[in-house]
């Protein structure tokens, strides 16, 4: 798989930019939507949204050189190149959380409201963005026999096939593990929830796949012996619980 899409005045154009990029974009536009359904100002949120989002890839980029600082330590200036991938999503999730709480603090907005609106976007983006990880032949879990990967497109097999060997397409786990939630929660939306549930359950949910589908990666960061995900994952899935327990305590509903 070519993980360059073309070039433009010399500069190779690569399909992990592209894909991460549709993802912002679609995001973009269904927050647009939702905004509606909670009475959120769009101009408030797209000035939330210009913010966090450098925030957010900046926080990606920061999480995966600090947990691969033995390479990055030897090679500096590769840590300003994100062309090849190296976006951790935990760590723009933890930028993007940040950086939209205190931004709604500024601009006045509810934040569990802020919250809800985009967590069906946020996962939908997620779900695309898995896709340039196909094209750069990266986030795979270990090898499987050519008889598990024929159950595939073919197109699949293709990207799968490295180094003479086939290996898991996890990406593509993760990404239709995603989709599922985005479904979900979009139905979910129209429920008339506790104020926050919609967010902690994209939390609980997302965390949950992941958890178990980086187990089949091998590419995970690590701390000793430990998966960095995985650790992360039981963290927001515990904290996700004990949320969308005390919001629905108390019955703060969407009318």
């Amino acid at each position: 798989m070519n993980p360059i899409a073309f070039k433009l005045f010399g500069l190779e154009i690569r399909w992990y930019g592209i894909v991460i990029c549709l993802g912002m974009i679609l995001a973009y536009f269904l927050a647009f939507k939702r905004s509606k359904i909670y009475n959120i100002d769009f101009d408030k949120l797209t000035d939330i949204f210009i913010l966090s989002l450098p925030v957010s890839i900046l926080c990606a980029r920061l999480y995966y050189v600090i947990f691969n600082w033995s390479y990055y330590s030897l090679n500096l200036y590769d840590i300003l190149n994100i062309r090849q991938g190296g976006l951790a999503i935990h760590g723009g999730l933890i930028g993007a959380i940040i950086s939209s709480y205190l931004m709604s603090k500024y601009k006045k907005i509810n934040y569990l409201d802020l919250l809800d609106t985009v967590a069906p976007p946020f996962i939908l983006a997620q779900s695309i963005g898995r896709w340039g990880n196909f094209f750069n032949g990266e986030a795979h879990g270990g090898i499987v026999s050519q008889q598990f990967i024929s159950h595939f497109p073919n197109f699949i097999q293709k990207g799968m096939f490295l180094d003479g060997a086939y290996y898991h397409p996890t990406f593509l786990y993760e990404s239709i593990w995603n989709l599922l939630i985005f479904i979900l929660l979009i139905i979910l939306s129209k429920k008339h929830l506790e104020k926050g549930s919609i967010f902690f359950l994209y939390l609980i949910l997302y965390s949950l796949g992941r958890f178990f589908i980086e187990g089949l990666r091998t590419d995970s960061l690590m701390l000793g012996s430990l998966r960095i995900a995985q650790i992360i994952s039981l963290v927001f899935i515990i904290l996700g619980i004990i949320l969308f327990i005390k919001t629905n305590k108390h019955k703060n509903k969407y009318t």
